[in-house]
C-alpha cells in the first residue's frame, strides 16, 4: 500500500499549468511541523519543518487553482510518486513527490467584508411592546 497523509500549510501562492484542451496540473508545497519537546535530561529538541511537494491533477487542480493560496492550512491524502531527470549540465535529479487524490480546505473561509459593516447588523428590539416574546 502506498498512502500518505498530511497537515500543514501552504508555502507559496500554486503553480497551476493547463495543457491539452481545458486539463491543467497544479502544484504546491506544503509544510508539516512536529513540535519541539524538552528531554527528562533538559535537553531541548527543537521543532522541526519538513517542505513535501504536492502535485493535483484535473479537476482538483481547478479546484487549487481557485481556493488555495499560500499560509491555508490543507489536509491532503495521496501516494508517494519518485520521478528523475536530466538536467542541461547530464546531471541526474531525482523528485519525491506526493500525488493528491483528496484534498480538505481546513482554513476557515473569511467573512465577506459586507457582514462586517453596521448596514447589516439586525436593529435592537423595541423595548415594552405587548406583541415581543421574552425569549
Amino acid at each position: 500500500m502506498n498512502k500518505v497523509m498530511l497537515i500543514g500549510n501552504v508555502g507559496k501562492e500554486p503553480d497551476v499549468r493547463y495543457y491539452d484542451a481545458d486539463q491543467c496540473v497544479a502544484k504546491v508545497t506544503l509544510a508539516t511541523t512536529e513540535r519541539g519537546y524538552v528531554l527528562k535530561n533538559g535537553t531541548k529538541v527543537p521543532d522541526r519543518t519538513d517542505w513535501h511537494s504536492l502535485v493535483f491533477y484535473r479537476q482538483l487542480a481547478k479546484i487549487v487553482e481557485q481556493y488555495v493560496h499560500k499560509g491555508d492550512k490543507l489536509y491532503v491524502e495521496g501516494r508517494l510518486r519518485y520521478n528523475t531527470y536530466d538536467d542541461q549540465q547530464g546531471r541526474r535529479h531525482y523528485v519525491t513527490e506526493i500525488q493528491v487524490e483528496n484534498l480538505e480546505l481546513l482554513t476557515p473561509k473569511p467573512k465577506p467584508a459586507a457582514e462586517d459593516s453596521t448596514a447589516t447588523k439586525k436593529p435592537a428590539a423595541k423595548q415594552g411592546t405587548d406583541d415581543e416574546l421574552p425569549f
